[in-house]
């Protein structure tokens, strides 16, 4: 029986790092982890009580007491905020746009890094920025996945689109590449490749395609790359 591993998936906004995540997950009978959610919730809940990300003070309080749950439904994982269902709330361009400012205050970044080593080990799939580099550098098997600015701004706009959200294209790519350099260039843990992490360009593969590089690449890691669930 192979051993379960912690597999995490490091990248830049929009180059398919919670989808991939997904369907690795399921094909290893592995739970996921959104790492990216716990930052976007939070931005939520401070937009909704009326704090800037300049408010250092404020957003302690607030990520001492919100509480943050994720749950398996038969339509996808859904992300909770104190109690109540954020999963949709937390997808809009505003919320992404207001996630990127807050990730970079440290007391923020401190107490998401906390919580998601404690959902985090082995058996787990975690996607996010900086899954490689701080959150759990001691990972098994660390992935990096990345794509042109314009292949990941067309991916985000479809999904705008398929949400029912109006979008502009080039303003989407804009805004993509707007991201890119406030996670490169942040103090607290920017984004970066993490040693010994396997690189894939994702421009013009499919999300399958992309599992199936990573099964390849987890099998000769000592894990299960046959997705048999794991077992």
């Amino acid at each position: 029986m192979a051993k379960k591993l912690l597999i995490v998936i490091d990248g830049p906004a929009g180059a398919g790092k919670s989808t991939v995540a997904r369907i690795l997950a399921k094909k290893l009978g592995y739970r996921y982890l959104d790492t990216g959610a716990t930052y976007r919730v939070v931005a939520l809940k401070a937009e909704q009580e009326g704090i800037t990300p300049e408010m250092t003070e404020e957003l302690r309080r607030l990520c001492a007491e919100i509480e943050i749950k994720f749950e398996e439904a038969e339509q996808g994982q859904r992300v909770y905020c104190d109690g109540r269902d954020v999963t949709e709330a937390i997808r809009t361009p505003e919320i992404s746009m207001l996630a990127s400012k807050i990730s970079q205050q440290r007391v923020v970044r401190e107490a998401m890094t906390q919580l998601q080593r404690r959902v985090g080990g082995p058996g787990v799939v975690a996607e996010g920025r900086d899954m490689g580099t701080v959150v759990f550098p001691q990972a098994d098997v660390k992935f990096y996945l990345d794509a042109t600015p314009q292949e990941r701004g067309r991916r985000r706009y479809r999904e705008l689109l398929a949400r029912g959200i109006s979008a502009d294209l080039s303003q989407v790519i804009e805004e993509t590449i707007k991201r890119d350099q406030e996670d490169q260039n942040r103090k607290v843990a920017p984004l970066q490749m993490a040693q010994g992490a396997f690189y894939i360009d994702s421009t013009g593969m499919s999300p399958e395609e992309v599992v199936q590089k990573m099964l390849a690449e987890i099998s000769k890691r000592g894990g299960n790359g046959a997705g048999d669930g794991g077992k």
